[in-house]
């Protein structure tokens, strides 16, 4: 797409905040003018319209997008878009350790702490698979998880649409929603795996990029979250 204005500036109507590119309010896909009620938000969306390049893609405007879905699609599929990130709860990844001795020991360290931090903050015991046979949950702990999601607003499960299949681990997305776990460190822990491997076999340009652009939706989509919540 086209760059087709010059400036880009926040706007107040009564409790909410719009963007203007130049005299023309920012429209959502679905053609209403964005609107948030957050003040910071809303100058972090002006600022990055105002960066745009001459020719710009949707990748350029992150917060941009990720309102879109919070009112467009997590508003109208509130209870599919809980159940549909719950399900990663089931299947965590940092419930599937490796049954090599030495792997094994690198995963409890790193990630242990973590499943450590759900059971302790949900009142949950999480079961621990050793290779990849599916493991079940407990009904206690689908419960927890899916009431944690409910009590979210639409922003954040917006941004923990992004993380957590980024991750494969709701468990370090809501740690991440919480304060608890710096983006970056996610997914450090979410790619141990690659990283250890790598270590053996040299790095591969191709998983490198991927799991660079993974960080960078990821630690916007933790951006994200914070200015949603101010």
């Amino acid at each position: 797409m086209k760059r087709f204005w010059s400036t880009a500036s926040v706007e107040r109507e009564g409790d909410a905040f719009t963007v203007r590119l130049d005299a023309r309010k920012l429209k959502l896909p679905g053609g209403a003018a964005l609107s948030v009620p957050f003040a910071p938000l809303a100058e972090a969306i002006a600022a990055e319209w105002a960066t745009a390049p001459e020719n710009f893609t949707p990748d350029d405007v992150p917060l941009t997008r990720l309102v879109a879905t919070a009112q467009e699609r997590v508003r109208t599929h509130r209870a599919a878009i809980i159940d549909q990130l719950t399900a990663y709860g089931r299947n965590d990844l940092l419930c599937y350790r490796a049954t090599d001795g030495a792997a094994r020991a690198t995963e409890d360290e790193a990630w242990s702490p973590w499943t450590g931090w759900a059971e302790q903050r949900f009142g949950i015991t999480l079961a621990i698979a050793a290779g990849l046979m599916p493991v079940a949950q407990s009904p206690a702990a689908h419960a927890a998880f899916k009431k944690a999601l409910e009590d979210m607003s639409d922003y954040a499960l917006a941004g923990l649409g992004v993380i957590v299949p980024a991750l494969g681990s709701l468990i370090l997305g809501l740690a991440i929603a919480a304060g608890a776990l710096p983006p970056a460190e996610a997914c450090r822990l979410a790619a141990l795996e690659e990283l250890t491997q790598e270590r053996s076999w040299g790095t591969d340009a191709e998983t490198e990029t991927r799991r660079h652009k993974r960080a960078e939706d990821v630690a916007e989509s933790a951006r994200f979250m914070v200015l949603c919540q101010t």
